[in-house]
């Protein structure tokens, strides 16, 4: 099999390439661990008051192992930290806030926004137009 040259940096093939396989880590950790209705449960009970893994895990009817494995979740995106004080282990928000994550869901709802505009102007032209053609048509 014979290689092939790299592409060179001016191909679009490769600019969209490099497009599809760039992700942010900061994001993906944090939608990840947003994506679990506990996870966001947890979230919520955290922004009350700090809380043991122990309770949270009696509030959200589960295992200790399974509580463990969503805090452990939130703490690897940095919503949450945990300190270890004898046997027990307690839970508060972690000092990062969603800033990027908002960040990043405004850019695209101002994508959707302005694309929406665009799409009612098209449909206000369309009733336009058939309101002129309709009339001549009399």
């Amino acid at each position: 099999m014979r290689a092939q040259a790299p592409l060179p940096v001016s191909d679009p093939r490769y600019i969209l390439n490099h497009m599809v396989q760039y992700s942010e880590p900061v994001l993906d950790a944090s939608f990840a661990a947003l994506s679990d209705a506990t996870r966001r449960g947890v979230l919520e009970q955290l922004g009350r008051a700090h809380a043991s893994i122990t309770d949270l895990a009696e509030k959200f009817h589960m295992t200790l192992t399974g509580m463990k494995k969503h805090v452990g979740v939130l703490e690897r995106a940095g919503l949450v930290t945990t300190k270890k004080v004898g046997r027990v282990r307690t839970c508060k928000l972690g000092l990062r806030g969603l800033e990027i994550e908002a960040a990043w869901i405004e850019r695209y709802h101002q994508l959707w926004a302005e694309r929406f505009d665009e799409l009612d102007k098209v449909v206000e032209e369309l009733k336009h137009k058939e309101k002129t053609h309709g009339k001549k048509k009399h």
